[in-house]
């Protein structure tokens, strides 16, 4: 968890490498124009080819139950598809439960990227509040579930919960 460029995803990436199993990427952004097209395109080629990229903007049961027990699995990020959710009028808190139950069933472990936007200024718009709120709740939710939670800010981390990796 952690702001814009904070360098969460980063440390996910290292956490899941770490693990020393084959690694899942399941990405949840949607490319609406060039620059997140260029976005999307820098992030696979800078990950490699050690890994095994899912798209998923919305639907992400079916993809976390076919992980494989022997993977490790990334999910980038927990906020695109929580906006994703919010700019198809979905149920937020219905989607968010389907989310933490194939968090939850998932056979193979799996780290959770997600943007903490409740530190800024309150938003002006109704649209802007409420999806601060929504993500503040799904944060919630995830780390109460969660063994291990790592906050990230200028790029250091921060053990919230669980215990600290031995090589962080």
């Amino acid at each position: 968890m952690g702001g814009a460029r904070s360098g969460k995803s980063g440390l996910a990436e290292r956490l899941v490498t770490g693990t020393g199993r084959p690694r899942r990427y399941i990405a949840t952004a949607q490319a609406w124009d060039d620059e997140m097209r260029d976005r999307i395109a820098r992030h696979r080629a800078d990950r490699g080819a050690q890994w095994t990229t899912v798209e998923a903007p919305l639907d992400l049961a079916p993809v976390l139950a076919a992980a494989h027990p022997s993977e490790a699995v990334l999910l980038d990020c927990a906020t695109l598809w929580l906006t994703n959710h919010m700019l198809a009028d979905h149920d937020l808190a219905a989607e968010s439960a389907a989310l933490l139950a194939a968090l939850a069933a998932c056979p193979a472990p799996v780290v959770v990227v997600s943007n903490e936007v409740g530190w800024g200024i309150v938003p002006e718009n109704a649209l802007a509040r409420a999806f601060r709120d929504a993500q503040g709740r799904l944060n919630q939710q995830i780390a109460a579930q969660a063994d291990l939670v790592i906050g990230v800010m200028a790029g250091l981390p921060m053990v919230l919960k669980g215990d600290r990796p031995a090589w962080l």
